[in-house]
């Protein structure tokens, strides 16, 4: 048995940058048994049956003849939320033009009434256009799947059970400047094309007296990197390990003069609490070498040690890139903790709402050139999940994921094997569960490893479009250097914002200075060809709610179909929070009406 694993604490990948302790405590495998007997079954357990029971063909994924590495066989959509501002599809145009020309007839865009809904499941959105369970129908919808929103919005858990018969990416940026940028990063590497070196990075942490990235640097990335040397060797592998790991030499791999095709980082990544003034930018940032470790360091961690979003300079550039965090948080962080939720069956909140981390989407959006995407994880990365006692080493799923990108596969694709690894431990898992119900003893750390590489499998997410391949010339060419990208400006302004996560559905509210707030729509500006093509939403608040003569505009948006979307706030009403989310909701109100308006327009 390895050293790491001899003492009989289980220890997780998670540091709370707060209070500088470890996300979630050492536990030993017969307490984390005990929490896990009292997990109930997935909520799409049948579905994850059919795909285990399915997983000895060779679809993965889709159904039996079509070649994944072919957009026009195995088809393309992109997923807008109903609501979504129009001007977000046409800073994406590029992408989506590009896209459609490669899959033809099974491209396929879902925006407004098609879109996905609040609340919304899975098996209810593709029951709308026609799809049900089993492998991935081109002809219904598309294999390769581009959600474009905010968590908030477009559920997480939407996502990952879209993605157990889909390849599901996601992409969601702030200003329409940087869905430009990633459109024309997408565009520009597979068009002029971009040819890079074929060249894969290992960044490896090993933080002194750490067990869990001891773990990860030591069983699974050097075993990892030697086996792909000895198998692939048309490609160059460096590793930056434990000392070489620092966020020096982490800034120099991402969009620095040593940034490879392929980068496969191994770290932990930052955890924050509800209500830390980090949590939103921070979250999910990976925590380097520079670190000293749990018992050479007490209190808050310094940004001195980990790299996060805001690290990430302006002008990096990261053209064709893509890469794989394994660190907890290193794609989102979900309202409620899931471990809390299946262990305990406790709801905690652990964010203000779904986010997603900032680092990936500030690689994909870079102005002089953007990464294509970010494979990593929704809420916490376990480290047990490739090793643990009586099981040996399961690197298998990472080892074939990154052989998959090596060969050319889209990254939708070569993740198919995390989600084939989710069905069948969800299936085998549950299976165990009901026997260890019936009197069956189980191993404890053979049980723990079972479910927490089952919880690993579920979180991985593509950011960026599943679609995107590695841009790599010949072995024996020279690679290109990356060019910079050149982008109109579309709009630098920030976007609005999604609706909280419930809002009453009141007729007014109170703001912070006692006022009563109302808010009035419908009226179009401008009506042309039958099409509401100009919106104003205009929320008021006045002294007295009788007297209209005492009504003063707080917040202004103006939506235009096709166009831009601006939003103006009074001065003595920005910090606000109840008028604002008042107002949005109407804003939302005003773009359903005006698509049922439009639906009834079509049918008259």
């Amino acid at each position: 048995m390895p050293d790491e694993l001899v003492d009989e604490l289980m220890y997780f990948n998670g540091v709370n940058g707060e209070s500088g302790e470890y996300d979630l405590p050492p536990m030993t495998g017969e307490e984390l048994a005990g929490f896990i007997q009292g997990v109930g079954e997935p909520e799409n357990l049948k579905e994850l049956r059919f795909r285990f029971q399915s997983a000895t063909q060779k679809h993965l994924g889709m159904k039996e003849g079509i070649d994944p590495k072919r957009l026009d066989q195995s088809g393309w959509g992109v997923i807008f939320a109903h609501d979504a501002d129009p001007a977000v599809k046409d800073a994406l145009g590029e992408l989506l033009n590009h896209r459609k020309e490669q899959a033809g007839e099974f491209y396929k865009i879902y925006k407004g009434a098609d879109g996905h809904r609040p609340d919304e499941s899975k098996g209810k959105f593709l029951a709308r256009h026609g799809a049900g369970p089993g492998p991935a129908d081109p002809e219904k919808v598309p294999y390769y799947l581009l959600i474009v929103g905010d968590p908030q919005r477009i559920p997480y858990r939407f996502q990952s059970q879209l993605d157990v018969q889909y390849a599901v990416g996601r992409i969601y940026f702030e200003t329409l400047d940087e869905y430009a940028n990633y459109a024309r990063s997408v565009v520009d590497a597979e068009t002029k094309p971009l040819k890079l070196s074929r060249e894969m990075a290992f960044f490896g942490v090993a933080n002194e007296g750490d067990r869990a990235t001891k773990l990860s640097s030591g069983q699974l990335l050097d075993p990892m990197r030697a086996k792909l040397k000895e198998d692939i060797s048309d490609w160059t592998y460096k590793a930056y390990m434990r000392e070489a790991a620092t966020k020096e030499q982490l800034g120099k791999l991402l969009g620095g003069d040593e940034t490879p095709a392929l980068l496969f980082s191994a770290s932990h990544g930052m955890s924050f609490p509800l209500g830390s003034s980090r949590q939103l930018e921070h979250m999910g940032a990976l925590l380097c070498q520079d670190w000293p470790g749990p018992g050479n360091w007490n209190g808050p961690i310094m940004q001195d040690f980990y790299f996060a979003g805001d690290d990430l300079g302006s002008d990096k550039n990261l053209l064709g890139m893509i890469a794989f965090f394994f660190a907890c948080y290193g794609a989102g962080t979900p309202l409620m903790d899931e471990f809390a939720r299946q262990a305990f069956k406790d709801k905690t909140q652990i964010a203000p709402h779904d986010f997603l981390a900032k680092l990936p989407g500030r690689m994909l959006s870079n102005p002089k050139g953007g990464a294509l995407a970010v494979i990593g994880h929704v809420e916490r990365a376990w480290g047990y999940s490739f090793l643990w006692p009586g099981a040996g080493r399961q690197t298998e799923v990472f080892d074939s994921t990154i052989r998959r990108l090596l060969k050319g596969h889209p990254v939708g694709s070569a993740v198919e094997y995390f989600n084939e690894r989710y069905a069948e431990l969800s299936t085998v898992l549950s299976d165990e569960l009901e026997e260890i119900e019936f009197g069956k003893m189980a191993d404890p750390y053979e049980l723990s490893g079972m479910w927490t590489a089952n919880n690993d499998a579920r979180g991985y997410a593509i950011i960026g479009d599943p679609a995107v391949r590695l841009p790599v010339g010949d072995a024996d060419e020279p690679g290109d250097e990356r060019w910079v990208i050149e982008v109109q400006p579309v709009g630098s302004h920030k976007l609005g914002a999604a609706p909280a996560p419930v809002i009453a559905n009141k007729p007014t509210s109170t703001d912070k200075a006692g006022k009563e707030a109302s808010a009035d729509f419908g009226v179009a500006e401008v009506l042309e060809e039958n099409e509401l093509r100009v919106v104003t939403v205009t929320t008021y608040t006045a002294a007295d709610v009788e007297d209209s003569g005492t009504r003063k505009a707080a917040v202004r948006t103006r939506l235009v179909l096709d166009g831009d979307t601006q939003t103006v706030v009074a001065e003595d009403h920005a910090g606000s929070e109840d008028l604002l989310a008042l107002h949005q909701a109407m804003v939302n109100e005003a773009v359903e009406a005006r698509l049922v308006y439009i639906e009834m327009q079509e049918e008259a």
